[in-house]
């Protein structure tokens, strides 16, 4: 397949603040990718690297097997949908998209036109008017109807109620279905777009801490509980990412998977995605509990 994205020891950083470490990660065509990270990690410096918007100050980056800053061939074939997207005063919501199809070559105005509709926006309106979630909805529609090889969307429900939030899921992945492209989603809130997703790149702190396919998260950690001294034998050579004691006799450890486990006398239980990241990214090993005792 392909390789759409390429990034070989990315580096950006702003004055002094390190945005980008050192990134290393492919992504390949058609598939939907989640950008999972902490606010902070670093997620929408590196959208805009891909974009073409800013420059990495050391590392190759390559979109199309070009390298995307000011370059025509990945601004005609990607875009970036974030709550920075702007259009001109000049022109309505209307204006937008009638003039869509002269930037994006598969622009496909029924579509726009149906979610227009279905959102119920106002087409006199102007885009820098708009309410945080109607922007929100309105980027989104103008994201999905280019029909961009890549599309990115950066914390796309931002404003957005939880019944906008999930047509907004429910119409990308069916519009990915019928038109498959490459789609970068970058979210905090994993356990939200989970479903829509093939692979998972988690970064943290400007740095790549896995790229796995979401099936692989799911079986990267084990949740086990039990009698304190045997949980803490169980895992004493393992990688504990959580723990917490639940009272006096119980303690509840997440340990990275590392083979297979005799685990007689505790019980264990699966760790969402979600959580795997959370406490992956955490700075502590216990809850916020731990803070109040």
């Amino acid at each position: 397949m392909m390789k759409v994205i390429e990034c070989q020891h990315v580096k950006k950083s702003y004055r002094k603040i390190h945005a980008l470490e050192d990134i290393t990660f492919q992504i390949e065509d058609h598939k939907i990718t989640g950008l999972i990270g902490r606010n902070g990690a670093g997620k929408t410096t590196l959208l805009k690297i891909l974009a073409g918007f800013v420059n990495e100050d050391t590392g190759d980056v390559r979109v199309f097997s070009n390298h995307p800053f000011n370059n025509l061939c990945v601004s005609a074939n990607s875009i970036l949908v974030d709550n920075q997207m702007s259009f001109p005063d000049s022109l309505t919501l209307a204006d937008i998209l009638e003039i869509a199809p002269s930037f994006y070559s598969k622009w496909d105005a029924q579509l726009a036109a149906r979610l227009f509709h279905y959102f119920n926006l106002n087409p006199k309106q102007q885009h820098s008017k708009l309410s945080t979630g109607t922007r929100g909805t309105f980027n989104m529609i103008f994201g999905l109807a280019t029909r961009c090889e890549l599309t990115m969307f950066d914390e796309p429900t931002n404003g957005m109620d939880e019944a906008v939030r999930t047509d907004f899921y429910r119409a990308l992945l069916k519009e990915y279905i019928a038109h498959p492209r490459t789609i970068l989603i970058s979210s905090h809130h994993l356990a939200e777009i989970e479903h829509l997703l093939e692979d998972i790149l988690l970064i943290h702190k400007g740095k790549v801490v896995f790229h796995k396919s979401l099936e692989e998260v799911k079986e990267y950690a084990v949740g086990i509980q039990g009698p304190i001294e045997k949980v803490i034998e169980f895992t004493s050579q393992m990688e504990i990412l959580h723990t917490k004691q639940m009272n006096d006799q119980l303690l509840y450890t997440v340990v990275k998977k590392d083979g297979p486990m005799n685990l007689e006398g505790v019980s264990t239980k699966p760790i969402s995605p979600s959580d795997i990241c959370m406490y992956i990214t955490s700075d502590s090993k216990g809850g916020i509990d731990d803070v109040f005792n």
